[in-house]
């Protein structure tokens, strides 16, 4: 979340974007190299060249090796793709609530704000 509704919004796309290429690396990587140490650092690096492609933020890079190392790493019952699906699910779920917050009850500003960008 940030101060104002624009400034979360695109945070938020660039969460929602960077959780999806993590989630669709961890998917791979569980499903053809399972338990491979050089893989999983080889992905953590290729996201952050994507991202530094994308021009994303540096966040989005620790995002997405976050969404990468969840799925990858924490042991599961469930098929790779239904982990990938979930956190991205979860993760959009959470965001689209806090924009609809932030833009229900958007941070209001100090008097004294308001009175300095009235009189300019």
């Amino acid at each position: 979340m940030q101060s104002t509704l624009g400034a979360t919004l695109l945070i938020s796309v660039e969460r929602i974007a960077a959780t999806a290429l993590g989630a669709l690396a961890g998917a791979l990587l569980a499903n053809y190299f399972t338990g491979n140490l050089l893989v999983f650092a080889a992905a953590v690096f290729a996201l952050g060249l994507l991202c530094a492609g994308f021009r994303m933020e540096k966040s989005a890079y620790r995002y997405a090796s976050i969404t990468l190392a969840i799925i990858v790493l924490i042991p599961r019952s469930n098929a790779a793709w239904i982990i990938a699906f979930h956190r991205f699910f979860e993760v959009s779920v959470g965001i689209v609530v806090a924009l609809a917050l932030a833009g229900v009850w958007p941070e209001h500003q100090p008097e004294s704000a308001n009175r300095a960008a009235n009189n300019t």
